[in-house]
């Protein structure tokens, strides 16, 4: 059986070019290749859509164009990403063939005549006759309702027990399948321990909802998985445990080709290639400090930066914000598709000087300062006294005189020359 497996698509107003692109891509070339059934495992959408918005009405154009060729299911995934009820109207389109959408955890069977049957419980008693295949579903888990049972500080690695004793449950069944010549596929929506994330981050912890061992123990032929943006898979005797990756290039920094899985299981066998589809160019642009103008320039250069999305990222000082010319970045970046810029202030930091307060006077204070900040309180404190005696014209008067012949006499000391260049604190 070949299998076109699609996961998170993330359709909305945001994403709606980069999704519909690829996926309409996908969707093209797996009918090519003459899908006999397309699976598409969570996030269809990116958050709650109104129905009548043009991601919407895009998606399901492109879900009817798939049901017109062959059958579809569709998992729920993440609660945030699809909320419950989001997929109900997609089997109501009306294709050539059914859809049907997994909201439940069950099984489901694949009929000669291209007919979805969902088990009544969590999975069939035994291998349905006259099936093309068999698919488990495990939809995303509710983690509240986990931890209404489990309490909250247990929930997350109950969550990953109930699941492993679960999957193992499916095992005799899925056994009954193979033997009979029936393709066995599992589906599912979570982090399987050990994965990989689109940003090469490794996802290690007992609160992940997947081991690769847990989802072997289904004893399912394949098991496509979706949530994990990046393509990746085990295998184990044949078996195959496999992430589609997500359809587009959504933000900036992913590793990786983007696509969907085509797959091809059989009762005793399992294959799966990912095809590339047309995923955004995106470009990061580091600098420690202000932004180099020369190495910018360079880079558009040397790297064809035009029609990329480029991330222009800096760190400088907070005194120092102000001297970072945006407009002159993005006089350079014209071409590029789109231009973010993300600068990181270091702010100023003061030390405080402990036991000021308990200074009786103000000469104290300023010389207990002084300390903290390693300055010389000598000249600080001259200044304090002139501010406390003297009037303010004369302060200024004195500080700006300039000495009469000053080219005929000697050179005068550091302090008497420097003296009108220091503020009240001597700095």
């Amino acid at each position: 059986m070949k299998v076109g497996h699609f996961s998170d698509l993330h359709y909305c107003e945001k994403n709606l070019e980069e999704a519909d692109r690829c996926f309409g891509f996908a969707v093209e070339a797996a009918i090519q290749r003459g899908i006999d059934v397309a699976v598409i495992s969570g996030d269809a959408t990116d958050h709650a859509l109104d129905v009548h918005s043009p991601a919407v009405v895009a998606l399901a154009r492109r879900v009817l164009q798939l049901a017109n060729h062959c059958p579809v299911l569709m998992l729920q995934g993440t609660f945030s990403h699809e909320p419950p009820g989001t997929l109900a109207i997609f089997p109501l389109l009306g294709g050539r063939h059914p859809i049907h959408v997994a909201d439940r955890i069950s099984q489901v069977s694949l009929s000669a005549s291209g007919r979805w049957t969902a088990s009544d419980g969590w999975r069939f008693d035994g291998a349905a006759p006259g099936s093309l295949a068999l698919f488990t579903c495990v939809p995303t888990v509710n983690k509240a309702a986990v931890a209404a049972v489990a309490g909250a500080s247990e929930a997350a690695e109950a969550q990953g027990r109930e699941l492993a004793a679960l999957l193992a449950g499916y095992g005799q069944v899925n056994q009954q399948a193979r033997a009979a010549g029936v393709p066995t596929i599992g589906v599912s929506h979570g982090t399987v321990s050990g994965c990989v994330t689109e940003h090469g981050v490794p996802m290690a912890g007992f609160d992940h909802e997947f081991t690769v061992a847990s989802l072997l123990s289904a004893q399912a032929q394949a098991f496509m998985l979706g949530h994990i943006h990046r393509h990746q898979h085990w295998e184990k005797d044949g078996r195959l445990v496999g992430y589609a990756g997500s359809i587009g290039r959504f933000h900036h920094g992913e590793l990786g080709e983007k696509g969907f899985v085509a797959w091809q299981v059989g009762a005793a066998s399992a294959t799966l290639e990912l095809v590339p589809t047309p995923s955004r160019r995106t470009v990061d642009l580091f600098f420690e400090g202000k932004p180099d103008l020369g190495r910018i320039q360079a880079a558009v250069a040397e790297q064809g930066l035009q029609g990329a999305h480029i991330r222009v990222r800096w760190v400088v000082a907070d005194e120092d914000r102000h001297d970072v010319d945006r407009d002159a970045i993005c006089r350079l970046l014209e071409g590029a598709a789109d231009v973010q810029l993300e600068g990181r202030m270091i702010p100023v930091v003061r030390s405080r000087a402990a036991g000021i307060s308990r200074c009786a006077s103000l000469e104290a204070k300023v010389t207990a300062w002084c300390e903290v900040s390693n300055v010389e309180p000598l000249p600080v404190l001259e200044r304090l006294a002139a501010l406390g005696g003297g009037e303010p014209a004369a302060i200024a008067a004195d500080l700006l005189a300039v000495p009469k012949a000053a080219e005929d006499r000697p050179a005068a000391p550091l302090r008497e020359t420097q003296q009108p260049e220091f503020d009240l604190f001597g700095t």
